[in-house]
């Protein structure tokens, strides 16, 4: 599944429960080094160094680097310093709770509008950019979404901007194919993160799964499936998908309506 000995990049840490620490482990589990990016260390401070349930062995033996994606110069920098990789993970996005997320669509906070769009949509691209370079003989570039083609109550514009984040990942497909990178994307069933906890209404996607998945979904145990999913995207079983939005979702995304009594699991 995972080149052994490789290097992979893993950007979006945020703390033990993250999707990118699960995928992270998945990779070290397949024999990859992994190095984790962290936006700043300020945000590691609040949601690693502090984190009580996480053995401090645990945190020492991590390779963190910081990288705001926003600021161009630090993805390149990241990059020019690791060196050669194999693959990388983008789980980064956001939408401020308070304007772009909760019962009302509409916002006039279009500064929040732009910076979610291009921490959640843009990054990516300057992300594969920079990493491109570092796979000369061809890698790839995973990244994480969520239902974008049908629109959930509360999640508005964090909606828009996963629909724009596939959109990127075909755009970035189309133009690194000639470089052998595969640009792909996993679109998971709601998982229980800390990220996740500042979107009004999480617990209604959970209830919602429990109505239209056709295979039993739980949000806190099957963060380990959507790494699985990461890491064979990025793995060489995988070489020629490109352009993909892969659903782990327990097949919530096919059903019409909501499952009858006899379909439930």
């Amino acid at each position: 599944m995972i080149e052994k000995d490789k290097t992979y990049v893993v950007m979006g840490l945020l703390d033990s429960d993250s999707i990118a620490y699960a995928i992270g482990k998945v990779v070290e589990q397949w024999g990859g080094n992994v190095i984790f990016t962290v936006q700043n260390e300020r945000m590691k401070k609040i949601f690693f160094d502090r984190n009580k349930k996480w053995a401090q062995e645990d945190k020492d033996r991590l390779n963190i680097r910081y990288c705001d994606v926003t600021v161009e110069d630090e993805v390149k920098q990241l990059f020019e310093e690791i060196g050669p990789v194999a693959g990388v993970t983008h789980s980064i996005a956001y939408a401020n709770p308070k304007t772009c997320l909760g019962p009302e669509f509409h916002t006039d906070a279009y500064d929040d509008l732009k910076l979610g769009f291009h921490i959640s949509a843009v990054s990516l691209a300057t992300v594969t950019k920079y990493a491109q370079p570092c796979m000369p003989e061809g890698g790839a570039v995973v990244t994480l979404s969520f239902a974008s083609q049908v629109a959930f109550a509360y999640y508005n514009w964090m909606g828009v901007n996963k629909a724009a984040l596939e959109a990127t990942v075909r755009a970035l497909a189309r133009r690194h194919g000639k470089d052998l990178v595969r640009v792909n994307a996993v679109s998971a069933g709601p998982v229980s993160t800390k990220a996740a906890g500042a979107i009004h209404g999480f617990e209604e996607l959970g209830k919602t799964w429990e109505r239209i998945s056709p295979l039993p979904w739980d949000p806190d145990g099957d963060k380990l499936e959507v790494a699985n999913a990461a890491a064979f995207l990025m793995g060489p079983h995988s070489k020629k998908i490109s352009g993909q939005v892969l659903y782990v979702d327990g097949g919530a995304s096919i059903i019409g309506g909501e499952l009858m009594a006899h379909e439930r699991p």
